[in-house]
């Protein structure tokens, strides 16, 4: 550990002339494993493979996971239709999943491949024995990035999700026609059947305010816990079906000002499932410290027995409490500096299994504690390899999780005794380049205003007593932290795999995990004047440029940046600031423009709504973007984008590739009609990542000057 365009044809093949050892297609060749699950009964686990953009559901049963690892749906083709909310039937008899992308704002599914008839996001159910083909129960169509919201009935009867904001509800066997709950106000989400399969409890979205809904499906009643000007959120029922546990903040504030970032305080509540009478069973404080976590949005929050178990930073780091629905004070089960992510609980209710960093600040691994306290976290797993999303299947016996480590890619595993055993080991692909990918070193540096930052170095072993181009990545998000190994997001598993690249190519690459990242405690996360109240993390991209110009076998003079969403937004700021520093970059689907998102809000076209301090909010705003410095821009940049992102409006590019146009900024471009942020296809990867390689080639390794290609006639 260390201390310290327009139109441009750009070719798919990096043309360095560094001799490498294995191919582009080769690093993002492993299939990448997500939404793990455990039936309720038995050992059976699910989950979904994703090979070079054909996605299928694998199972596996216990004990011997790895012999009976196989795929039951045969999706051919990269076709650019993900699969998410897997989700298995208590008995693991069915697996019900989503198929097809979110909806934009015109309601339109992504189509990266053009089809004639646009494809739709849909409901499928597919049974784990036999040969049938999978059964269509409906169309979802979902908003952008909800498409969680499937539940399965206790009894295995019945699944419910939301489409267009909507509750529907079908048989799993098909027999009967998906139809929408009853007419509701407002948006629904959050769908949690009661353990008797009889109700659903669901969200109601009503813009400045929120209720927690019951509803009944055989009487077709709503029935609404305890309605109030708050916001109610997360409904959670207990094992009895008595109760029904829920998160509750307040609701918004007309002319609330802009630039002061407010605490969120927060509090748990408990309400009779029958009477729907709630009563308060813990209150955050008011210090920012208490506000509602960030971490916690996907929802750790359970019913564990009589205990809730819930996550808060009031320590200043993410960790676990639980307390008693009866009474009590609640009990820290994780203390100390580091941060909880994967919550699940064990079958019994007994113990929480998570993740966290504990003693591992830059790598993940699995600990269990008791639900009751008393105890200290126990490790599961440690050492150098990387666990996420742990499940325990439904007989107690066995816990499977996904992992990595530096040099292997993401795959699913069965914790032993004796260590991590791979769960089906065929599908990693014969040629994919272990032996010949580099483990990147932790460093550790400060930025110019005393932050301590982390970082992966990932160092070409051909660089022996040569000056070597360098690289600094910077990850999106802003809520990400990169690991010490493969990640197990997919998006960032491929950007790590393009380090690896990267580095086989002789770059010295530097993935510094700026404040405003997760992991490091809430200090680092929340930190004053970032985004657009002033770009304070933009700092810390200037420490990694510096570290990288005082390595003794870097060239100075050679010093590029690349990333993605923030990424994209920090490289523009980056080579818009520090052209001296940043002598080319690579912007993927980054923000160039913060006022855009403000002056979007509802509040701009009614006067009387607006807060009084809008004009100073915007203008912070500016100044906190890159289209604000084009006219110090010198470096080239790379613009990558799809033009049906639903993250980060295409506006934001286009804009930019104008005004670097107007000040001489050498630019080239490469659009990707009907692709989205986290693009679809495996093919697209391939294309931008040898897109992003062949231009840092071109720029920093043969110092080529560049243009817009086939230029235009203004």
């Amino acid at each position: 550990m260390r201390f310290q365009s327009t139109l441009l044809a750009i070719p798919v093949l990096s043309i360095s002339a560094w001799s490498q050892s294995f191919t582009l297609e080769q690093a993002l060749s492993s299939p990448f494993p997500s939404d793990l699950v455990a039936a309720k009964q038995g050992s059976r686990v699910a989950w979904l493979f994703d090979a070079r953009g054909e996605r299928n559901i694998w199972v596996a049963d216990g004990p011997n996971f790895a012999a009976t690892a196989r795929p039951i749906t045969h999706y051919t083709g990269d076709d650019g239709q993900p699969i998410a909310a897997l989700r298995l039937t208590p008995d693991a008899q069915t697996v019900v999943y989503a198929r097809g992308s979110e909806v934009n704002e015109q309601g339109k599914s992504a189509d990266p491949e053009h089809d004639v008839s646009p494809p739709k996001q849909q409901v499928w159910a597919k049974d784990v024995e036999g040969g049938a083909p999978p059964r269509l129960l409906g169309d979802m169509g979902c908003a952008q990035e909800g498409c969680e919201d499937i539940e399965v009935s206790p009894d295995g009867k019945w699944v419910t999700w939301v489409a267009s904001n909507k509750l529907l509800l079908t048989s799993i066997d098909g027999k009967e026609t998906a139809k929408e709950l009853v007419l509701i106000r407002g948006s629904a989400r959050e769908p949690r059947w009661s353990p008797d399969s009889r109700t659903v409890a669901f969200v109601s979205e009503r813009g400045d305010h929120s209720l927690i809904g019951l509803w009944d499906p055989k009487s077709q009643i709503v029935r609404y816990i305890a309605p109030s000007f708050d916001k109610d959120d997360l409904p959670r029922w207990s094992t009895d079906g008595k109760w029904v546990t829920y998160v509750k903040t307040a609701g918004e504030e007309q002319k609330e000002p802009l630039i002061p970032v407010r605490t969120t305080a927060w509090s748990i509540w408990v309400a009779d499932a029958r009477t729907l009478a709630g009563r308060e069973l813990w209150r955050s404080g008011a210090r920012p410290r208490d506000s509602l976590p960030e971490l916690s949005e996907d929802g750790s929050l359970y019913f564990a027995g009589d205990y809730v178990v819930f996550s808060s930073e009031q320590e200043g780091w993410n960790h676990l409490y639980s307390v008693r629905i009866t009474a009590g004070n609640p009990v820290l089960l994780t203390p100390g500096e580091f941060e909880v992510e994967d919550v699940t609980l064990s079958p019994d209710q007994k113990w929480v299994i998570y993740t966290s960093n504990q003693n591992d600040s830059d790598r993940r691994h699995i600990w269990q504690v008791p639900v009751a306290g008393g105890q200290a976290p126990q490790p599961l797993t440690s050492g150098d390899t990387i666990e996420w999303a742990p499940v325990s299947t439904g007989d107690g016996k066995a816990i499977v999780c996904l992992g990595s480590t530096a040099t292997t890619p993401a795959m699913p595993y069965v914790l032993r005794k004796s260590g991590r055993e791979m769960l089906a080991p065929d599908a990693l692909p014969k040629d994919f380049p272990s032996a010949q990918l580099i483990t990147p070193e932790q460093v550790i540096f400060k930025s110019e205003d005393g932050i301590t930052l982390h970082g992966q170095l990932f160092a070409p072993r051909a660089a022996k007593g040569n000056k070597v181009p360098a690289l600094v990545f910077m990850h999106g998000g802003p809520y990400r932290q990169m690991l010490l190994g493969f990640h197990y997001m997919d998006y960032y598993h491929n950007a790590y795999a393009m380090n690896e690249y990267l580095a086989s190519h002789g770059y010295e690459v530097l993935s510094v995990n700026y404040r405003l990242g997760i992991m490091y405690g809430r200090d680092f996360r929340e930190a004053p004047n970032t985004i657009w109240r002033g770009a304070a993390e933009y700092k810390d991209i200037v420490a990694a440029g510096r570290y990288l110009k005082s390595q003794p076998q870097v060239d100075p003079q050679r010093i590029g940046l690349w990333g993605g969403s923030y990424g994209g937004f920090l490289a523009a700021m980056g080579l818009a600031k520090n052209s001296d520093i940043f002598s080319a970059g690579v912007d993927f689907h980054g923000v160039h423009d913060w006022t855009v998102f403000l002056t979007q809000r509802p509040y701009f076209g009614n006067l009387s709504l607006r807060p009084p301090d809008v004009d100073a909010a915007v203008k912070l705003a500016w100044d906190s973007s890159p289209d604000a410095y084009v006219g110090t821009w010198r470096s080239p940049v790379l613009l990558i984008q799809g033009d049906d992102d639903r993250n980060v409006p295409v506006e934001q590019s286009v804009d930019l590739a104008q005004r670097l146009r107007y000040n001489h900024v050498p630019f080239e471009q490469l659009l990707l009609p009907d692709e989205i942020h986290d693009f679809l296809m495996w093919r697209t990867w391939i294309r931008v990542y040898g897109a992003t390689a062949d231009f840092f080639d071109r720029t920093l390794k043969q110092r080529q000057e560049i243009g817009e290609g086939v230029r235009s006639s203004f």
